[in-house]
């Protein structure tokens, strides 16, 4: 049975180095939730926290009701996915898988029904007799998932494992590990540093940076709605803009166009401007530009261009929304969508924007 994961004000600190600063985070249970953010943020430590291989200098975690702070790792009743795998060389696929359920001491007519269920799940139980070094990464990495969710854990947790994988075979594999979690339903915390793996995967996604928790969210909430100039930045593409937000409510950008932007309050001031590429379009009376460079996408052609202060933007036009190619040269215009962009103030970087 799945868990919830409850964890409050989680400090780390390795010397005067303090690796997670009051993290809090509520976790449901069934939930396929990502940690996600740059190398040295806190993530990886934080989820060997919740493993039970780091010591909790701070801070209390909860599985369901029960607090596991001074639970020994081994008895938290996780499954665990490393990001080398971790299967044992000398053992074969279904000796590997089967390896947490003799740890456990489940009958062996149990183990063999199990770990031929598992290897039927993750589609590679024709390779049950094959050692490790028999088996490409791909299949290592099946034989890793198998082998973490045969026990039926609680809590299943990844610590990057598509990382060694090519590009081709790490979209084929978290699409297989999101459906198995999908038709298991178990709770899941995910650790990676790739923005599209985890906005494909996840049912929710705290973003980290520096110990802290920045936004935590849908996917779509935290690629349409940032909810400051970090995540914005680090999700996707993003063009800032410095700007100015008079009395009335009216955005100016660089003197040249005025738009209406919803807020969230009342604000007069500096603020910087948030606009992903799909939220910029050519219009007749925007702001004056050069297209640079343009690069044909298929689905959409990505513009450079350069406005009039040499400040340089990223536009993506729609091949379903257009017939025409703007050539390098070519003066044109640009507008924003309001109700899509974000604001900020200048100073605290406040979300502004509705």
């Amino acid at each position: 049975m799945s868990n919830k994961v409850l964890i409050k004000d989680a400090v780390k600190k390795y010397g005067d180095f303090t690796a997670l600063n009051g993290v809090s985070l509520d976790i449901a249970e069934g939930e396929f939730f990502t940690l996600l953010g740059p190398s040295g943020c806190g993530k990886t430590t934080l989820l060997r926290m919740i493993a039970g291989f780091n010591s909790i200098e701070g801070g209390e975690f909860y599985f369901g009701d029960k607090l596991i702070n001074r639970v020994p790792a081994h008895k938290r009743d996780i499954g665990m996915v490393f990001q080398n795998y971790a299967i044992f060389p000398h053992l074969t696929v279904e000796d590997n898988v089967a390896y947490g359920l003799k740890a456990r001491k489940v009958p062996k007519s149990e183990i063999d029904k199990r770990v031929q269920e598992s290897l039927e799940l993750v589609q590679i139980a024709h390779l049950a007799k094959r050692k490790p070094n028999e088996l490409s990464g791909g299949q290592q990495q099946r034989v890793a998932l198998a082998r973490a969710f045969v026990i039926e854990p609680s809590v299943l947790l990844m610590d990057e494992p598509l990382s060694n994988l090519d590009a081709k075979l790490r979209v084929q594999m978290r699409s297989v590990i999101k459906k198995l979690q999908r038709r298991l339903g178990i709770t899941t915390i995910y650790v990676t540093h790739d923005q599209e793996e985890a906005l494909a995967i996840s049912d929710r996604i705290a973003v980290m940076k520096d110990g802290h928790i920045m936004q935590v969210g849908t996917p779509n909430e935290i690629y349409a709605k940032p909810q400051n100039p970090f995540v914005a930045g680090f999700i996707g593409v993003s063009n800032f803009l410095d700007c100015e937000i008079d009395s009335d409510g009216i955005t100016s950008i660089k003197d040249e166009l005025k738009i209406k932007v919803p807020l969230r309050r009342p604000y007069t001031g500096k603020a910087k401007l948030s606009a992903r590429p799909e939220q910029l379009f050519f219009s007749q009376d925007g702001m004056p530009g050069e297209i640079l460079f343009s690069t044909f996408l298929g689905d959409f052609i990505e513009y450079e261009v350069k406005l009039n202060d040499g400040q340089e933007l990223i536009i993506n036009e729609y091949t379903k929304d257009t017939t025409t190619v703007h050539a390098d040269g070519e003066k044109v215009h640009i507008s924003f969508d309001p109700n899509r962009i974000s604001l900020y103030t200048a100073d605290t970087e406040e979300v502004l924007s509705c």
